[in-house]
């Protein structure tokens, strides 16, 4: 028996390409993100500080922390720029019709 919750993140139609969204969860928060057309679906915080990355700046396939400026790769959640050196975890997303769903333990 699978030990993942499959959670409502948003809308397709709620976010824009380039665009990033902070989703609430009792599980914690989530960041979600259309990249070019493809969903993605990671933790919320940054892996070097206590920052939302909902609150930061998608460059083409990373996110930018708004605090210290640290960058990593949507897709994967790698640290890909300092001072960030811990990766932040990502998690698989479906979408149905125009609903964007997230799988989490």
């Amino acid at each position: 028996m699978s030990s993942h919750k499959r959670l409502f993140m948003c809308a397709v139609s709620d976010l824009a390409q380039g665009q990033v969204m902070l989703v609430e969860r009792e599980e914690g928060n989530l960041a979600v993100y259309n990249v070019e057309g493809q969903f993605y679906v990671t933790d919320d915080r940054c892996s070097h500080g206590l920052a939302s990355l909902a609150e930061g700046t998608v460059i083409g396939d990373e996110i930018e922390c708004p605090m210290h400026f640290g960058m990593f790769k949507i897709a994967t959640g790698e640290a890909s720029g300092p001072p960030c050196s811990i990766p932040i975890r990502t998690y698989p997303v479906t979408i149905e019709g125009d609903q964007v769903f997230a799988l989490v333990d």
